[in-house]
């Protein structure tokens, strides 16, 4: 793996991948990343914060999914409202049984064609085909699955796309810190941040004992420092 170049930066890369990880890892601002930096005696602009998520992300981003095993193959595909500039639009996720992101997809649509495409892209990019897709009660998901011949892997009804819907609300915190997403681009570049980040750093703590809870943190916090290897 290449390590990342941080050539003509002032700071040092172990600044540089702090912030970006305060940023990406907690539901903060730019400027509260600055004031947690400034009380350590760092004097810097917010706007450099988000020049370097935007120009490092992307990169922690890949290098971080090559980490992470297979997921499980019951997807669970949901969608929530957003609204981009006054526009109403769709943000349409795929998680797997555990909560891991699989992929979204934002849209002005919630029809067959939008979930059609989601669909298509989640498929083509997990390469394998899922043992059972839960959704909701949307008929666009129905009318999709047939097209593809998945219909027969299709479950919905009751509580049984809870973890799909549960997953939205780090999105919508984030949602809100920001001020709501500016454009659907920059929405969809900071979510498959956000996403990778999320994935590495979810060790499901509810399910295991203390003890792996710290292992598994120590061993996230590891992949986070050598994915960010200076060159």
């Amino acid at each position: 793996m290449k390590p990342v170049s941080y050539r003509c930066h002032r700071f040092p890369p172990q600044i540089i991948q702090h912030a970006i990880w305060l940023y990406c890892r907690f539901t903060l601002s730019f400027r509260d990343v600055e004031d947690l930096l400034a009380e350590r005696g760092l004097e810097l602009s917010y706007e450099t914060v988000r020049r370097w998520v935007l120009k490092f992300g992307h990169s922690y981003a890949r290098r971080l999914r090559r980490f992470r095993p297979r997921p499980d193959d019951r997807w669970h595909l949901d969608e929530m409202f957003v609204k981009i500039r006054g526009k109403q639009m769709y943000l349409w996720r795929a998680v797997d049984a555990e909560g891991e992101v699989l992929d979204f997809l934002i849209q002005s649509k919630r029809n067959k064609a939008a979930a059609l495409k989601l669909m298509r892209k989640l498929l083509k990019k997990q390469g394998v085909s899922p043992t059972a897709i839960v959704t909701d009660k949307l008929p666009s998901y129905g009318a999709a699955l047939r097209v593809l011949g998945l219909s027969h892997r299709h479950e919905m009804g009751g509580r049984k796309n809870n973890r799909a819907e549960n997953s939205h609300q780090p999105v919508r915190r984030r949602e809100r810190k920001m001020q709501r997403f500016k454009s659907p681009g920059s929405a969809q570049r900071f979510l498959s941040i956000h996403a990778a980040v999320y994935n590495h750093f979810n060790t499901q703590r509810h399910l295991i004992s203390r003890r792996h809870h710290r292992l598994f943190r120590v061993a996230a916090i590891a992949s986070w420092r050598h994915v960010a290897l200076p060159a």
